[in-house]
């Protein structure tokens, strides 16, 4: 059974949503205070986090980024407003998802079983893409840079694959946003810039993304 952390000072939620996620065989226990939740993460392993970005202590995002500190765990943000912004930032430091409040307890679990399907292991797979200075292996889900392990998150793991399966192709950014994220197109554009960035960074000195002005990126790394 997968085990979910939920962190949101909201105490009602926990329980409904529990029971909801038990009819998929996805346990969840939560935490209202981010200390606490912190501190769940660090004794116990979790499959994904569910994190509200309005928190006591520290807003979430601030949680979040205490979260990729130490572990690629999957996470989903919970932002009240739907604010845009809130959505790319939240992104750009290491969030897998997004949902705004109020939400439907059918699409949290559509978005979570999403997240949890990229960060799941391809079994009974040896499939490796290997490019000169970068191998990606697709059973562990893991990237080495020059032999070098770069810790990425699900989201940016799954864009590396995407573009480095069909080198030279051209993706465009809405192309990109409906191949990792299906039914959740409505994501701001400009996250997928931001997610590049974020990617690009962690390859560096590599240089294998190349961005064509007004059409997308492209993936330029050489196969060995």
């Amino acid at each position: 059974m997968r085990r979910i952390l939920l962190i949101d000072d909201d105490a009602l939620l926990a329980a409904p949503l529990a029971a909801f996620f038990a009819r998929s065989e996805i346990a969840l226990d939560n935490a209202t205070r981010p200390s606490a939740g912190l501190a769940m993460l660090r004794a116990h392993d979790y499959d994904a986090v569910i994190l509200d970005v309005m928190l006591p202590e520290m807003d979430g995002f601030a949680v979040c980024r205490a979260i990729r500190r130490d572990s690629d765990v999957p996470v989903i943000m919970l932002t009240a407003r739907g604010d845009v912004m809130d959505r790319v930032v939240g992104l750009e430091i290491g969030a897998d998802d997004y949902l705004p409040k109020p939400f439907e307890p059918r699409e949290l679990l559509a978005r979570l079983q999403t997240v949890l399907r990229r960060a799941r292991p391809v079994a009974g797979s040896s499939r490796r893409l290997n490019f000169d200075g970068l191998q990606i292996d697709l059973e562990r889900r893991q990237v080495k840079r020059a032999g070098t392990l770069v810790e990425l998150t699900s989201t940016e793991f799954e864009l590396l694959v995407l573009l480095a399966s069909e080198p030279q192709k051209v993706f465009g950014r809405d192309e990109i946003l409906s191949r990792l994220h299906g039914v959740q197109a409505d994501l701001y554009t400009r996250a997928v810039d931001l997610l590049v960035s974020r990617l690009r960074k962690k390859l560096e000195p590599l240089d294998c993304i190349k961005t064509l002005r007004n059409a997308g990126y492209t993936f330029a790394g050489a196969r060995t």
